[in-house]
């Protein structure tokens, strides 16, 4: 056994122990109790039995509470085993994934982990097991998400050379209106809901595989919706076709969901139906076109992902008309929550000006 070291003493005992009372780790509060036996006179056989442990563990105790003080006796995590990768092998990792595999020369479309293993030992001569290299991804900050689809004719270009001068287009159309008018941002989008649902993931057993109703009916119906994420406002309708002449009630249910005196900015894509000629825009409302191909700058997409997976998948519509009513279920509980319309539907570029 060790020789006996000297416990600090500019804590008394009384500060031991408020500082035990106000302590959420119950292993810390023990130590500390156990050494304030100590600063009370009491031996060192006393601490050990008030801590429940050996003579030695107070004496380790000790070196901590002496070089931190209290803090020094929270429950420390263990560090774990040594990694074999260094910073260089880590930033080669951080490449090849943001790259991506090439398929003629990696032979697989995304990396796996066990793909990745395969590439450290091919560049670096490396063999670390695949429970060893997903903790060193974990702590890099890699997670397994689902990909955002992308238009293969987007020009990335195209979405920086409508977001940078968006607070100018929205002040031109403020210029054009009434002094002091109030402008509210809508998106509006549509989406397609028929018997052909979709299969989402879903909660089992390691080692199963969940099953899900699926039906290959083919009707279906067009949800046209469009959300003020501002306002945490909604207007919907369902409809059998897509075309001019939904579009055209659309806006007009959109017209009646905007505030009395103010005037909608309604932002949708290039579909020919959304800009024919033909339309009959309400004068409350001016439509603003987004960049072709970028999908991802209408956060409606967000909402009908949302709308799918918690509420519209993994059944059997029984017939159109069925089909209908869980849309519109659907929509009216969505609106019902407008903290998850602003949740979803905000956006930095467009609101944060």
């Amino acid at each position: 056994m060790a020789a006996a070291i000297k416990l600090r003493e500019d804590f008394s005992a009384g500060q031991v122990r408020a500082a035990a009372r106000n302590s959420k780790d119950a292993a810390q509060v023990r130590r500390l109790l156990a050494l304030a036996t100590i600063l009370e006179g009491g031996s060192r056989s006393d601490a050990a039995r008030i801590g429940g442990v050996t003579l030695q563990i107070v004496r380790d105790w000790v070196l901590r509470f002496n070089a931190q003080g209290p803090d020094g006796l929270v429950t420390r995590k263990a560090p774990g085993p040594d990694t074999i990768l260094d910073d260089s092998h880590r930033r080669a990792l951080e490449e090849i994934i943001e790259a991506g595999p090439i398929p003629a020369v990696h032979g697989v479309v995304r990396w796996r982990i066990i793909d990745l293993v395969q590439w450290l030992w091919d560049e670096f001569r490396l063999s670390i097991s695949k429970q060893a290299l997903g903790h060193e991804l974990r702590t890099m900050g890699y997670r397994k998400l689902s990909a955002r689809p992308r238009h293969r004719g987007q020009r990335p270009e195209d979405i920086a050379a409508f977001k940078k001068p968006f607070p100018t287009r929205l002040a031109q159309i403020r210029k054009s209106l009434p002094k002091g008018t109030p402008i509210e941002l809508w998106w509006q989008d549509e989406a397609r809901i028929g018997q052909k649902t979709q299969i989402t993931r879903r909660w089992a057993k390691r080692g199963t595989r969940p099953v899900a109703p699926r039906d290959l009916r083919r009707a279906s119906a067009w949800i046209f919706g469009a959300i003020c994420p501002a306002e945490g406002k909604g207007a919907a309708l369902v409809m059998p076709r897509c075309n001019s002449e939904a579009m055209d009630m659309h806006l007009a249910e959109i017209s009646s969901q905007v505030a009395p005196g103010a005037h909608a900015v309604i932002l949708l894509d290039q579909a020919g139906w959304h800009l024919s000629g033909t339309l009959a825009v309400p004068p409350n409302i001016t439509l603003l076109p987004l960049p072709p191909k970028c999908p991802e700058l209408n956060p409606v997409e967000n909402v009908w992902q949302f709308m799918r997976e918690n509420w519209l998948s993994n059944r059997i519509f029984t017939s159109y008309d069925n089909v209908v009513d869980h849309c519109c279920h659907a929509w009216n509980k969505l609106t019902d929550q407008p903290w998850r319309i602003m949740s979803i539907g905000l956006r930095k570029w467009a609101h944060g000006f």
